[in-house]
């Protein structure tokens, strides 16, 4: 393999595919990246074998070839060159890759393409098409939900639901719920559901920040693999098998009491707050006050540990709900500080309502002048 490429395009593209490569692993070829030429274009792999990503970029071809070599080296000595032309070439004896820039040079010791892991093709399948930053939001709302240990592989993974040109994702970890709906580019096929890693759309996500490129995602026949595919950009990752639990049961179709307050102060209230509940079991009280003739409703955000102190925050609260059914003129609930600040950092309106029944029931939160996201929280019981 000979060729030429940009630094400025190798660097970038070497920043996309590392996102795949294996971290800790007992196949070390999985922490090397593959370097291929492809119809005249540089052709960059890496897989972990639960995600594959591959991308392209421009090249001068001079011999057709191809190699594998350690990933995050090469992204280092890559990332500290100048902003010029590099020449690319590989050796037989040893295998290795030749680098030159301008006054460097540099040979990496790599191995044999063809022990590369297969980087899987989806070719057929259920296809569709989503806007980049509707699916960036989607996931963004969703993916932190769901569990990151693997007692319950399926809570691990995010439930992608189509239907139509609707599609609706949940996400879930047994004391948390994230639900988030959304539009198609277009109608699909027909309907279909899958549960994906949310890993996996954690690193679709990342890829696609600041993209306006249309994605367009193609799910197999068996529901073992999902590609998303961009213009020089994809991705496939293997699907999760298993049967999600029907999250719709654990969404609260009524409440008690509402309160809407400004999404910034909940949120700085709650942070402050974690600072103390961190030695507290992660605890923070939640009192919601209805308003009076001569006062506003307000929500306040309560956290104590018996060694460190405690904290105490009110915001105005705008509180619906009739105080026959609020003990003492408000009600209450506790959540883990964690959870609480998880659902707040990732809504983007300017208000959120808080809707909840009981101290033992699950909190409800949604951004308000939205139906399009919904957030369950199982509350921790306390002594009041």
């Amino acid at each position: 393999m000979k060729l030429s490429c940009l630094q400025e395009n190798l660097g970038p593209a070497l920043g996309v595919v590392g996102r795949a490569v294996a971290t800790r692993t007992t196949l070390p070829i999985t922490q090397n990246v593959k370097i291929s030429t492809d119809q005249s274009r540089l052709r960059l792999a890496a897989t972990n074998l639960e995600i594959a990503i591959s991308t392209w970029i421009g090249a001068q071809i001079e011999e057709e070839g191809a190699i594998t070599v350690p990933a995050r080296l090469l992204t280092e000595l890559v990332g500290s060159l100048p902003a010029e032309r590099i020449d690319i070439e590989t050796t037989t004896q040893p295998t290795a890759l030749s680098v030159n820039c301008a006054r460097f040079d540099a040979q990496i010791n790599g191995t044999d393409a063809e022990e590369f892991p297969p980087i899987p093709e989806v070719e057929s399948g259920l296809a569709g098409k989503i806007d980049p930053q509707v699916l960036n939001e989607a996931i963004t709302h969703v993916a932190f939900a769901a569990a990151t240990e693997d007692s319950r592989p399926v809570l691990t993974g995010v439930q992608v639901e189509l239907t139509g040109d609707d599609f609706t994702f949940a996400g879930a970890d047994g004391f948390r719920l994230a639900v988030y709906k959304g539009k198609l580019l277009e109608p699909i096929s027909e309907d279909v559901t899958f549960i994906i890693p949310a890993r996996s759309l954690q690193e679709v996500s990342r890829v696609l920040a600041g993209s306006s490129e249309t994605v367009e995602f193609t799910v197999t026949p068996s529901k073992s693999q999902a590609l998303f595919k961009l213009e020089n950009i994809e991705i496939v990752t293997q699907l999760i098998q298993g049967t999600f639990p029907n999250y719709s049961q654990l969404i609260p179709e009524s409440f008690d009491t509402r309160a809407i307050v400004n999404l910034g102060e909940f949120l700085g209230a709650t942070r402050t707050a974690s600072i103390f509940a961190r030695d507290g079991a992660g605890i923070v009280r939640l009192h919601v006050t209805a308003g009076t003739d001569d006062a506003p409703g307000k929500l306040s955000i309560v956290s104590m540990a018996e060694e460190v102190g405690q904290n105490h925050g009110d915001i105005d609260a705008k509180v619906e709900g009739g105080e026959a059914k609020v003990e003492d003129g408000e009600a209450k609930i506790a959540f883990n500080s964690k959870y609480l600040a998880d659902v707040l950092a990732v809504l983007q309106q300017d208000e959120v309502a808080l809707e909840t029944t009981t101290p033992s029931s699950p909190g409800v939160l949604r951004p308000v002048g939205s139906d399009s996201y919904v957030h369950v929280v199982m509350p921790m019981f306390v002594q009041w």
